[in-house]
């Protein structure tokens, strides 16, 4: 597969145990292709440790715009996506399987994606994260509609 770069800087990443190998390639393949990329752990292979650690501090970045895209990596995929969208601003969205990494972004205008270091293989991961940065948000009414909504419900929570 040719990696392009993208137009989207700096990319952030993080893993746990669980998608510590897989994060490690998507690493090294994004920035042999020029890309920036952060790195907010795990730093090195560790069975106990626990995505939260790894996936909040991206999240943060994400929703603060330190970064403007990201990706969390455990081993289904289904924990980072759960801490990573208790983020306000952060839309993160397992995905392993093509349609969605681009729909997500264009609909949804996903700012995070997810996957599982024990799901999918390299190359496909490496594929849907082509698809998710080089996908561009639709910004029409219906989308901005519904991501109203979705931002008021996240203000709501946030003045409990």
């Amino acid at each position: 597969m040719t990696v392009v770069q993208n137009k989207i800087e700096p990319i952030g990443i993080a893993a746990d145990h669980g998608g510590f190998v897989l994060k490690e390639y998507l690493i090294k393949a994004l920035r042999e292709a020029g890309n920036a990329v952060i790195d907010f752990g795990n730093k090195e292979l560790i069975p106990s440790d626990d995505y939260p650690d790894y996936v909040i501090p991206l999240a943060k970045a994400v929703a603060d715009g330190t970064i403007s895209r990201g990706i969390a990596i455990c081993g289904s995929g289904v924990g980072a996506c759960i801490v990573a969208n208790k983020v306000p601003g952060v839309r993160a969205c397992l995905i392993h399987e093509e349609f969605s990494a681009q729909q997500g972004v264009e609909d949804d205008d996903m700012n995070l994606i997810c996957l599982g270091g024990r799901v999918i293989d390299n190359v496909l991961a490496l594929k849907l994260i082509m698809i998710f940065l080089d996908a561009k948000f639709v910004d029409i009414e219906r989308h901005t509609r519904r991501l109203a909504k979705i931002t008021k419900l996240e203000t709501i929570q946030m003045l409990k």
